[in-house]
C-alpha cells in the first residue's frame, strides 16, 4: 500500500481517451476523432437499448449517428454538401425524398445505409466510416416512428426538473444520481472515511492539505455530528482567501494565462494583475455573469475603474510576436482569431474556431457568423497601463508631486543667473569631461529644457544654495518614484474608430471578402443590443443571458469536472453536434438553472456538489461496477485523482513545513534546474528567489511559455499557448525523478527530514497522505536514513493524488 517499487510516484484513474486533453479550438482532426470515438463508447451500446425499449429521441439517439456518419458530405457545409442533400434538417431529407416517414421501405436513406454494393453503399466504403448493425436498427426505427427532428440537446434551453424521489436520499443532486443508479440496478458507495474526506475537500476548495491539528479536530467534531462538521469545515474553505488562488488556476488554464510572449523570443511580459484580479474576484464571491462581462468588456462599462480595465486582460493572454521582419497585422488578426475561438470554447463550449475558414463541417456555425463575432473583437486597441497600489491616493501624490515640480522651477529661476555665468565659462574641453546626459541637455537652447534636462545640468551645477537644491530634488525623485514604479499590466481599449470586418476567404488576412458587423451565431438565442453597432459589452451581456441555452451548462459542466475527474459532458469544451452526450441530462439542467436563479453565484454549486453524498463516496474499486460501469460514469463511486501541477508542489510545501501563505504579488522563481532557460531561442536569466518568495505555492511561479518549470511541466500543467479546459492526467517515470530530483523538492525533502528526526516517522507521513501508517509501511521506511525516508514520502503515490 505504501508504495509500487521506491520510484513508483503517480497511480491515476485508468488513462482513457476521454481523459486526453481536447484543448484544440481550431479544426483539429485529432481532437475530432477522440470527441466521435468518445461519444461512440459513451452512447452507442445505451442506444440500442433505447431503440428497443420505447420511442427513439432525435437527438439523443439518431443525431450522434447522422453526425460521425453523413453530416460531414451531407451536412450544413454548402462547400462540402454533396449529391445537394442535407440530412442535418428535416426539410433537407423531406424534401429530397431520401426519408419517408412512416416508411423505412420507401426511404433511400434505409435502402442505401442496408446497401452491400460498394457503388451505392453509405457512407461509401472509402470514407473509411461504417455503421453497426445497432445504428442501422436505429436509424430504420427512427423512419419508421415517423423521422422526427429536433434541436441538438445543448442548442435548447435548459428544462428545469424536480430532483426524484428517492429513499432516504434528500440532497436534491443524490436523489437524480441514485435514481440513475437505481435503473441499472446499482448502489452508491459507502461515505468515505473523515481524514479521506477532509483532505478531498481542501485540495479540492483551497488546493491546500490539512494541518495535522486541523485533521484531529476535524476528526473529534465528525464523530460527534458528521452534517454539522462537515458543513461547518465547507464553509470555512468557501470563506479561505486560498480558495481564490485554487479556483483562480482553473479559470487562469482557460483564459490561457502565462508570464511571457510565446513565440520564439517569448520574453517577459507583466500581466500577473490580471491574475490577482481574478483570485480576487473569485474570493469576492463576484457573480459569475459579472466576472465574465468585466473579462470580455469592462473598460466599456460607465465610469469604468482600474480594476474593471486590468479584467480585460482575460484577451490580452495571446501571445505577442517580437520577431523582426513579421507583419504586425497579421499576427494581430491571429490574436483576434484565438479571442473568438478561446471565447467559443470557454463560455459557449463549441468549436467555433472551426468555421475560420469556412462553414462548420458538422454544427450549424456559418463562416460569416464567426466574422460576425470576429467584429467585436476587432475594434481595439492593445495598451498597458500602470495599476497603483490601493492604499497610494495617486490623485494627492500627484498634486504633491506638481508642486515639487513647481519648487524646483522657482529654484531654477532664482539661480538663472548663477547657472549662466557657469555655463558661459565652460571651455570645449571642459564640456567633454561631462556626462553625456549633461552635455546632450546643455545643447537644448536654455528656454527650451524640459525638467528633466535641467535636473542632469543641475546635478554637476548646484548654485551656491546646493543644500536646497538636493531636498528639493530629493522630494521630486520619491514622489516621481511612487508613481513611476507602479507595475502595468496588459489591458483591451475600445478604438474610437472601428475597423472593416469582412469575411477572410479561407481564413486568409490578405482575401477580403464581404463586410460584415458584430453578430452572433442564429442557431443560439437573439441577439440585442439599442447600439447602432454592437460592441463587446452587448456580447458579454449575450452570454450570460438567462436565454443562453450554453454558459450556464458548461460552466457548471466544467466545475463538476474538477470534483470528479469528468464532466456530466464528457467533452467538455465541444458541446455540439459531435460531443458526447451528458450522462446525467436532467442534473445537468437543475445545476444550470441553479446557477442562473442562483444570481450566478459559483460558490453556491461548489457547496452543493461538496455537500452531496455522491461527492463523499468512498473512491474504493468495487467489482460489481467494472462489469457494469467499469469508467464510473454513473458516480457509484469517487474518483482518485492525480494533483494539478502547482498542487503537487503545494502539498510538498505544506508536508515539509515550509509553505509560505502570502497572496498575491509579482510572480516568484523557485530553484530550477541551471539548463532550462538554454532551452529556448533566448537564453533568459533565473535568479531563484530567496526568502519566503522561495517557498509561494505554485500559482504564483513565473511560467516562459517556450520554456516552463520542468515541475509544472511534467505534471502537465499547462503552456498557455491556446485555452485548456481540461489538463491531462498522464504517468510517467519522468515525474518520480522530478520528485526525487528537482532541486526545489530536493530542499523540500531536506526539511522534511527534520520533522522526522523532530517528530518522527509518523507524524511525516501524516503530514504527506493525511492518514496513519500501518505497521507494515513503517517497517518499509525504518531502516532508511532520514533524508531518504523524506525524499520517498514526497515521492508517495498518495502524496500527489487527492486521495
Amino acid at each position: 500500500m505504501l508504495f509500487s517499487g521506491l520510484f513508483r510516484v503517480v497511480s491515476l484513474s485508468v488513462v482513457s481517451l476521454s481523459g486526453l486533453d481536447l484543448r484544440a479550438t481550431g479544426c483539429n482532426v485529432l481532437k475530432l476523432g477522440l470527441s466521435v470515438l468518445i461519444v461512440l463508447l459513451a452512447t452507442i451500446a445505451g442506444m440500442a437499448v433505447d431503440a428497443r425499449a420505447g420511442e427513439l429521441r432525435f437527438s439523443r439517439d439518431v443525431l450522434p449517428i447522422l453526425a460521425e456518419n453523413c453530416f460531414a458530405c451531407h451536412g450544413f457545409d454548402e462547400a462540402a454538401r454533396e449529391a445537394d442533400l442535407r440530412l442535418d434538417t428535416k426539410q433537407g431529407a423531406f424534401e429530397s425524398g431520401v426519408v419517408v416517414a412512416g416508411n423505412p421501405k420507401a426511404s433511400p436513406l434505409i435502402e442505401r445505409i442496408n446497401s452491400n454494393d460498394p457503388s451505392d453503399q453509405m457512407p461509401p466504403p472509402e470514407s473509411g466510416k461504417q455503421l453497426t448493425e445497432a445504428q442501422r436498427e436505429i436509424l430504420q426505427q427512427w423512419v419508421l416512428q415517423g423521422a422526427e427532428y429536433e434541436r441538438h440537446w445543448s442548442f435548447q434551453s435548459p428544462q428545469r426538473s424536480e430532483p426524484p424521489s428517492v429513499p432516504k436520499a434528500r440532497h436534491p443532486i443524490d436523489r437524480f444520481v441514485l435514481s440513475r443508479l437505481s435503473q441499472s440496478g446499482l448502489t452508491p458507495s459507502p461515505s468515505a472515511d473523515p481524514s479521506t474526506l477532509i483532505r478531498r475537500v481542501c485540495l479540492d476548495l483551497i488546493g491546500l492539505p490539512p494541518t495535522l491539528a486541523e485533521i484531529e479536530k476535524f476528526n473529534d467534531d465528525f464523530a460527534r455530528n458528521p452534517e454539522i462538521a462537515w458543513q461547518t469545515l465547507v464553509d470555512r474553505l468557501l470563506s479561505s482567501p486560498h480558495y481564490g488562488e485554487r479556483w483562480g488556476r482553473w479559470w487562469l488554464d482557460q483564459a490561457r494565462y502565462a508570464d511571457s510572449n510565446g513565440y520564439s523570443i517569448d520574453s517577459p511580459r507583466s500581466i500577473w494583475r490580471y491574475r490577482e484580479w481574478v483570485v480576487d474576484a473569485l474570493n469576492q464571491g463576484m457573480p459569475f455573469d459579472q466576472f465574465t462581462i468585466e473579462q470580455l468588456a469592462g473598460d466599456l462599462l460607465p465610469d469604468a475603474t482600474v480594476g474593471q480595465q486590468v479584467a480585460t486582460g482575460f484577451h490580452r493572454n495571446t501571445q505577442i510576436n517580437q520577431e523582426g521582419g513579421i507583419d504586425r497585422e497579421q499576427y494581430r488578426i491571429d490574436s483576434v482569431f484565438d479571442r473568438v475561438a478561446t471565447t467559443g470554447t470557454v463560455w459557449m463550449g463549441l468549436t467555433i474556431g472551426c468555421a475560420q475558414c469556412h462553414d462548420h463541417k458538422f454544427d450549424p456555425i456559418k463562416q460569416e457568423e464567426f466574422y460576425q463575432l470576429f467584429a467585436f473583437f476587432n475594434d481595439q486597441d492593445e495598451p498597458s497601463i500602470k495599476v497603483y497600489d490601493p492604499d497610494l491616493n495617486v490623485s494627492e501624490i500627484t498634486a504633491q508631486r506638481k508642486q515639487a515640480e513647481q519648487d524646483l522651477g522657482a529654484y531654477f529661476v532664482s539661480h538663472a543667473e548663477e547657472q549662466i555665468d557657469w555655463e558661459t565659462r565652460l571651455d570645449e574641453e571642459a564640456k567633454k569631461k561631462l556626462p553625456s546626459k549633461v552635455a546632450k541637455a546643455l545643447a537644448v537652447e536654455a528656454t527650451k529644457r524640459n525638467l528633466v534636462q535641467k535636473l542632469e545640468i543641475a546635478s554637476v551645477w548646484r548654485g551656491n544654495d546646493h543644500q536646497e537644491f538636493e531636498r528639493l530634488k530629493k522630494r521630486y525623485d520619491e514622489l516621481n518614484r511612487l508613481l513611476s514604479n507602479a507595475p502595468t499590466t496588459l489591458v483591451l481599449r475600445e478604438r474610437e474608430t472601428p475597423r472593416k470586418t469582412t469575411v477572410l476567404i479561407k481564413g486568409d488576412f490578405t482575401r477580403p471578402a464581404q463586410e460584415v458587423t458584430p453578430g452572433t451565431p442564429a442557431i443560439l438565442h437573439p441577439f440585442k443590443s439599442a447600439q447602432e453597432r454592437p460592441n463587446r459589452l452587448d456580447l458579454a451581456r449575450w452570454l450570460v443571458s438567462p436565454e443562453n441555452p450554453l454558459t450556464a451548462r458548461v460552466i457548471v459542466n466544467r466545475v463538476w469536472q474538477q470534483y470528479f475527474g469528468r464532466g456530466l459532458v464528457d467533452t467538455e469544451n465541444d458541446f455540439g453536434l459531435l460531443g458526447a452526450r451528458p450522462t446525467h441530462r436532467e442534473l445537468l439542467d437543475w445545476l444550470a438553472i441553479q446557477l442562473i436563479d442562483g444570481s450566478w453565484d459559483l460558490k453556491s454549486i461548489h457547496r452543493l456538489i461538496v455537500t452531496s453524498h455522491t461527492y463523499r463516496q468512498s473512491s474504493a474499486f468495487r467489482d460489481d461496477l467494472s462489469k457494469v460501469d467499469a469508467e464510473n460514469r454513473l458516480l457509484a463511486r469517487q474518483q482518485r485523482l492525480r494533483l494539478d501541477a502547482e498542487i503537487v508542489r503545494d502539498v510538498a510545501l505544506v508536508a515539509c513545513g515550509q509553505f509560505s501563505s502570502q497572496l498575491g504579488g509579482p510572480p516568484v522563481y523557485p530553484p530550477i534546474p541551471s539548463a532550462v532557460m538554454s532551452q529556448g531561442q533566448v537564453r533568459r536569466s533565473w535568479k531563484a528567489s530567496t526568502g519566503a518568495d522561495r517557498y509561494r505555492r505554485g500559482l504564483y511561479t513565473f511560467v516562459y511559455r517556450a520554456t516552463p518549470p520542468p515541475s509544472l511541466n511534467v505534471f502537465d500543467a499547462p503552456d498557455g499557448y491556446s485555452s485548456c479546459t481540461r489538463r491531462n492526467r498522464s504517468n510517467t517515470p519522468l515525474q518520480s525523478l522530478a520528485l526525487m530530483n528537482d532541486a526545489a523538492f530536493f530542499e523540500f525533502a531536506q526539511s522534511l527530514q527534520r520533522i522526522i528526526e523532530k517528530d518522527g516517522l509518523e507524524d511525516a507521513f501524516r503530514s504527506c497522505t493525511g492518514r496513519q501508517p500501518d505497521e507494515s509501511e513503517l517497517q518499509l521506511l525504518r531502516p532508511l536514513d532520514s533524508l531518504t525516508a523524506a525524499r520517498v514520502l514526497l515521492n508517495l503515490d498518495e502524496t500527489i493524488t487527492r486521495e
